[in-house]
């Protein structure tokens, strides 16, 4: 199968640079300003979208992300409401993956059958769900690939080379590599050391690696984006919207503008990284 994800990956390393990949937490602070972010990250420079599926017991996501959940949750977002979303979105944009990001326990109870139908005609073309691991690629991942849809494993320093081949066996799209060990939005480790791991991993695979986890300025994109396929950027990208939400939730700005501005700046970051070889 080839996806808008394939697609774009090619047409990147055409170009001969990264991709900027970026996560918001759908319906924060509401359904209709969390659609105006979604709408506004490709003219902003995103060149992956990824929709977060609110959660309320997350466990890889640091206070910021935790706390978008809860804003979503608590303005009424459901699975639903996520997946209208990004039908929404494709009904002006149907060139920009879409990447739904979350945990396995609200597509259970949604039922994996019913949730991989509604997905595909929603538009999304890829799928992270951090709680499942290889050895449960039957409860979605293997019924999401013959599907269509991308199914994006995370790796991560404690990754081994024993573990690598079985966490990179069923994956497509891309490889998401977890540049720390620890929850999202933890400081950045050394950049240097991101290197070493993209090229161990591109030894087992030829899918395009993308890293994120704590990357929240255009310097440490530009740093990362020199060596790997894709920079991903969530927390900051969560925090700029926070950043324009009073006390009691009311806007002091426009978060589609706050999050347009400061994705335009970590595009620029990644355009100006030029990847060693292409790809």
């Amino acid at each position: 199968m080839t996806t808008r994800i394939d697609r774009k990956f090619e047409a990147l390393k055409a170009e001969g640079r990264p991709a900027l990949v970026t996560y918001f937490m759908g319906g924060d602070p509401d359904y209709e300003t969390s659609l105006r972010i979604m709408k506004a990250l490709p003219g902003a420079g995103a060149d992956v979208i990824e929709l977060g599926m609110p959660f309320s017991d997350p466990m890889a996501d640091g206070p910021a992300i935790q706390a978008a959940g809860l804003r979503a949750l608590k303005g009424g977002q459901t699975l639903v409401r996520t997946l209208a979303m990004a039908r929404a979105f494709r009904e002006e944009d149907d060139t920009t993956p879409i990447v739904m990001m979350g945990y396995y326990n609200p597509i259970y109870i949604y039922g994996v059958d019913r949730f991989l139908k509604d997905a595909v005609a929603s538009g999304v073309d890829g799928l992270i769900v951090v709680d499942l691991p290889p050895e449960m690629d039957e409860e979605l991942c293997l019924p999401a690939l013959k599907a269509g849809v991308n199914f994006i494993r995370l790796a991560t320093p404690t990754t081994d080379e024993k573990r690598l081949p079985t966490v990179l066996n069923n994956t497509s799209g891309f490889v998401y590599y977890v540049s720390m060990t620890g929850i999202t939005g933890s400081a950045l480790p050394d950049t240097s050391k991101v290197g070493d791991a993209v090229a161990r991993i591109k030894a087992h695979t030829d899918l395009p690696v993308c890293v994120g986890f704590g990357v929240k300025t255009a310097s440490q994109a530009r740093a990362i984006g020199s060596s790997a396929d894709g920079v991903v950027v969530g927390t900051a990208i969560v925090n700029a919207i926070a950043n324009v939400l009073g006390p009691d939730g009311q806007m002091t700005a426009d978060p589609a503008e706050a999050v347009a501005t400061f994705v335009s700046g970590l595009a620029k970051g990644v355009r100006d990284a030029r990847l060693a070889e292409a790809g």
